[in-house]
């Protein structure tokens, strides 16, 4: 039986229409799933609420151990390997780390569930006074396309181990790979039935998640747009929703780099996974001295690098999600073209292949530049002063991730220092991940750090304040 079988099955069929799960590097059909309505989440959101109680209550080795076998899975789980490539275009290598931060984000995971939960705290009266963290309940998570399968685990596993339910919406487009794999794995993991729930489904199901009051948290990764809809609806249902969003991150490049070391990172920053990451180096900042030659090598690496087909063919990049996706790359190419960049690489598709693509005389007057594209473009903009740089990297609403490449790295901390992000990395890009390291943006990009480590602890529980006392306090009533 494939994992499409074992995901679809009649007895878990959902109430709406049915959508079908296309390859976008050919158009051929994977296989047809069905989406979910509205009711579909008031069930799962019910069946939710039920089977979490129980669960609550298991002993920490009882839910460390189902989050460790399902990391032993992810770890060795060839058929989703080849439904990370071939539904959500990924090419090979980009599969296999996906699948390798799945398993260490259940290992982690497993690790949370054992966790000191609370402290004593001090206290003027004959007491005990102690804090204790306790699940939230069910957690929403809205998952999308880019990297489904680990922006969905890093909050069902981190939820499940602390004792939640979780409901999971991801994108219809890689409804199989970031949704329906990981309620297989968790099934043969021993995950008790109705806490983990999977619900393809568009807007419609985000809206019901968001305003089911049994859904108290909400876990959501996508679009600045879109998550701005989810924070005001959570926000009228008095809910938490941790947000991470859009970027466009900057790339610095200071006067005392190597361009030999430097091109490659900067490549794999902007190209990596055809540049369909939150984190993707939006804008390469180069210090004027090397902005020339900077240019010609990024170019000439763009122009060395193949695109096709990932599942038949070795190439450094797989096609984009869709069509839609395509217009909205090639529009902003065309349109910073239009506006006086220089086209110094790429710039041309052929179906959903979409050349790397170099954009020399970047401003603010350049689309590519000033919005957030996810697609595999990078336009570069010199600069003269570090003051400059700093200037121009703050510019930006969004806050996700920052990169910068100098030789002397005391100066590179002390750059970061002034321009405020979520994440930072010194002499690397800007697309980075790690079950054990915080994650998340600020700005426009979303509600801070609500991933890994011991975020995901405040993210996914309450702190409930307890006193215990021996007999009976009394008052002067």
């Amino acid at each position: 039986m494939t994992l499409l079988d074992r995901t679809t099955r009649p007895s878990r069929r959902l109430t709406g229409p049915e959508y079908t799960v296309t390859e976008p590097a050919t158009g051929d059909t994977l296989g047809t799933v069905a989406l979910a309505t509205a009711e579909d989440v008031e069930a799962a959101a019910e069946a939710g609420r039920t089977a979490q109680t129980a669960w609550a209550r298991a002993p920490h080795f009882v839910r460390a151990g189902v989050l460790r076998r399902a990391g032993d899975q992810f770890a060795a789980h060839a058929e989703l390997r080849e439904w990370l490539i071939r539904e959500a275009g990924s090419i090979p290598g980009k599969a296999d780390f996906e699948l390798h931060v799945a398993a260490q984000e259940c290992y982690g995971a497993a690790a949370l569930a054992s966790r000191p939960a609370g402290q004593v705290l001090p206290t003027e009266e004959p007491r005990l006074s102690y804090t204790r963290r306790v699940p939230v309940g069910v957690v929403g998570v809205i998952a999308p396309f880019n990297a489904p399968l680990i922006l969905s685990i890093r909050s069902i596993a981190p939820a499940l181990a602390l004792g939640n339910a979780v409901v999971l919406k991801p994108d219809p487009r890689t409804a199989v790979c970031g949704g329906l794999a990981l309620a297989a794995v968790f099934e043969e993991a021993g995950l008790p039935e109705g806490l983990l729930r999977v619900l393809p489904g568009g807007p419609e199901a985000g809206r019901a998640l968001v305003a089911d009051p049994r859904v108290p948290v909400i876990s959501f990764t996508g679009s600045t747009a879109a998550g701005r809809a989810v924070g005001e609806a959570a926000g009228r249902h008095l809910k938490r929703a941790h947000l991470e969003l859009g970027g466009n991150s900057a790339l610095i490049v200071l006067e005392d780099a190597d361009l030999d070391a430097v091109i490659s990172t900067a490549a794999w920053g902007s190209f990596f996974h055809q540049g369909q990451i939150c984190m993707t180096a939006g804008r390469h900042l180069v210090h004027a001295s090397l902005y020339d030659e900077y240019v010609d090598r990024l170019a000439a690496k763009a122009d060395s690098l193949t695109v096709g087909d990932p599942h038949r063919e070795q190439v450094h990049l797989g096609p984009l999600i869709d069509r839609a996706q395509l217009a909205k790359v090639h529009g902003l190419v065309e349109g910073s073209t239009a506006h006086g960049a220089e086209l110094a690489a790429g710039g041309t598709h052929d179906r959903l292949f979409y050349r790397p693509t170099v954009l020399a005389d970047a401003d603010d007057r350049t689309p590519a530049y000033t919005e957030e594209v996810f697609g595999p473009v990078a336009p570069v903009r010199s600069f003269a002063t570090v003051d400059e740089a700093v200037s121009l990297a703050t510019a930006s609403t969004y806050g996700l991730a920052l990169g910068i490449v100098t030789r002397d790295p005391a100066r590179g901390l002390d750059l970061a220092e002034r321009i405020p992000t979520g994440i930072v990395h010194i002499n690397d890009q800007t697309v980075n991940d790690e079950a054990v390291a915080p994650f998340g943006g600020v700005g426009a990009s979303g509600t801070g750090s609500r991933f890994g480590g011991d975020a995901n602890r405040e993210a996914f529980t309450d702190l409930r304040w307890t006193t215990v006392r021996s007999d009976v306090a009394r008052y002067p009533f």
